[in-house]
């Protein structure tokens, strides 16, 4: 059976790096069965030249479209096919369209970790059916400073967003239409006020961009909205069936706390059992939501229960869960609208 090895890509976050193995394994299994028609086998732990690889196997030698599906795991670095004691490279071909600094320039406290923030994407687009290459549009309704909707941005998708935290908001629009700028990509940015009967409702930054002045001009863009505003009023900026996929990291409650229970939580549960049958609602047939959240604030039979009562049907996914620090254990729970 062909035989391959993965090198991991080098994490900076010490603690995220330590389950970056076991996590790439988990993620493969989701690769091979939402993406590869199960042909790929069970991921191993492999030391090689000192360095650690998830080494697997396949029934049949990789073609081309499966090369380029591996290619965006979350902690892929290179991959090689196994001959013997060597190692022949092949060349990888990722999705991402961007220069990567969209996604590792921000430095700020409590940014998602972004080999995890792909990751979750990752999984949760997989189990729309529809692979990673095809154009989705993207929908983070907790987006802080937009580490999911820059990673969206990246595969090429449409990316949309909803935060309560003005400053988060006001820091990201400054942000992506600096990098715009930067990279001399052709773009339009507005920033509108949103008002219901006469009153503020939230603020709303629009962009549009291409790739080059000529794939602007013939229609080739790329959109972003970004919205200002209570998650727990997201039908009121966005339509019902609007999007494939909502991917989110929920507030832990140790450091941003939670809103939706009029103060703050430290538990998600609350806000998220008010808010998930609305983001189901922007959900399209057959699109998925993932959420990431805090262990010790919830346990993933409460937060299951919430998404099978907003009508979406669990994903049966290998084990997420892995230690942030000693207040956070980080999970991952997948749900399909069915369609």
């Amino acid at each position: 059976m062909p035989r391959y090895a993965l090198l991991i890509l080098p994490a900076f976050n010490r603690v995220y790096a330590e389950s970056s193995v076991r996590l790439t394994r988990n993620e493969l299994a989701v690769f091979s069965a939402r993406g590869l028609g199960g042909q790929v086998s069970a991921g191993d732990e492999t030391v090689i030249g000192g360095v650690p690889y998830v080494t697997f196997e396949t029934a049949e030698p990789l073609a081309e479209p499966h090369l380029s599906l591996l290619s965006n795991l979350s902690s892929g670095y290179a991959l090689f096919g196994v001959e013997g004691e060597l190692l022949r490279p092949l060349t990888v071909r990722p999705l991402d369209r961007l220069s990567s600094d969209l996604i590792t320039i921000q430095k700020y406290a409590g940014k998602t970790n972004e080999h995890f923030t792909k990751l979750l994407l990752n999984v949760t687009a997989l189990a729309t059916g529809r692979g990673l290459g095809e154009r989705l549009a993207v929908f983070d309704p907790m987006c802080g400073r937009g580490t999911t909707l820059n990673q969206a941005l990246m595969y090429g998708y449409d990316a949309y967003g909803l935060d309560v935290d003005g400053k988060d908001f006001e820091a990201y629009a400054g942000f992506i239409k600096t990098w715009l700028r930067n990279k001399r990509l052709k773009h339009t940015a507005e920033t509108v006020l949103v008002r219901r009967e006469r009153a503020l409702a939230g603020r709303r930054l629009n962009i549009t961009f291409g790739l080059s002045k000529e794939a602007f001009k013939a229609g080739d863009v790329q959109r972003l909205t970004v919205v200002n505003a209570d998650t727990l009023k997201s039908r009121e900026f966005f339509k019902p069936r609007s999007f494939d996929v909502v991917a989110t990291d929920a507030p832990y409650g140790v450091q941003h706390g939670s809103k939706g229970g009029g103060g703050l939580s430290r538990s998600p549960m609350e806000l998220l059992s008010r808010a998930v049958p609305g983001w189901a609602e922007l959900l399209r047939p057959g699109g998925a939501m993932g959420i990431a959240w805090n262990t010790y604030g919830g346990k993933r039979a409460e937060l299951a229960k919430v998404l099978a009562g907003a009508g979406l049907d669990v994903m049966d996914y290998p084990d997420f869960e892995h230690w942030v620090d000693q207040a956070i254990v980080r999970d991952i729970i997948v749900a399909r609208k069915p369609g």
